[in-house]
């Protein structure tokens, strides 16, 4: 409760002095409650700032948990995607892989029709020079043949080494062949390491 005494000094005289002046109002404040009433109000306003703490931390945490599930279902998306593409990346590397060993049997095929081909032309330009027999092993030819003379096998080594297939032509034996009687006959072998083609 609040008074306000608007009155002058019922009194009269004032004790300091003889001037009797107006008097000022004065104003009592009346009493404020009691301390539970206090101690209410506080904690009334303690949990109102707590429940409205908790509503923003309570909608934060869903929009937080919305944008979880958009993120999860794009993550699914984009696994199916990967997977997707792994299994199209692995069916490009079979096929190439299948085009490579094809484009390789086909160079395969080529490779011993050349290389006769370029034998017998190069045998062709030699005179007096046959060959019995020729094996390919990869990386080295072996042939083996006759010759009238030794300077007929000379003349074969020197147009090998000319046609550029072979990098190195050896010969690894040469003798007489006593079994022709009628004119003279040289039986040879030879090694032509391929070079690179």
């Amino acid at each position: 409760m609040i008074k306000i005494n608007l009155l002058e000094n019922s009194k009269g005289k004032n004790k300091r002095g003889g001037s009797s002046g107006p008097s000022m109002p004065t104003m009592e404040m009346g009493d404020m409650g009691s301390p539970k009433l206090k101690i209410l109000a506080v904690l009334v306003v303690a949990g109102l700032f707590n429940l409205s703490y908790w509503y923003r931390l309570d909608h934060q945490s869903k929009a937080i948990e919305a944008h979880m599930k958009v993120a999860e279902q794009r993550n699914r998306e984009l696994a199916d995607v990967k997977a997707r593409f792994l299994e199209r990346q692995t069916q490009a590397n079979n096929y190439k892989r299948r085009v490579d060993v094809i484009d390789g049997l086909r160079a395969n095929q080529n490779g011993p029709v050349n290389l006769m081909a370029m034998m017998g032309e190069t045998i062709n330009n030699t005179e007096a020079v046959w060959l019995s027999k020729m094996d390919d092993q990869g990386p080295s030819v072996n042939l083996e043949g006759t010759a009238l003379s030794t300077d007929a096998v000379a003349n074969l080594i020197a147009n090998l080494q000319k046609t550029g297939y072979f990098k190195n032509v050896e010969i690894k034996e040469t003798f007489q062949d006593e079994q022709i009687k009628d004119m003279q006959a040289f039986q040879f072998t030879l090694t032509c390491e391929k070079g690179k083609s």
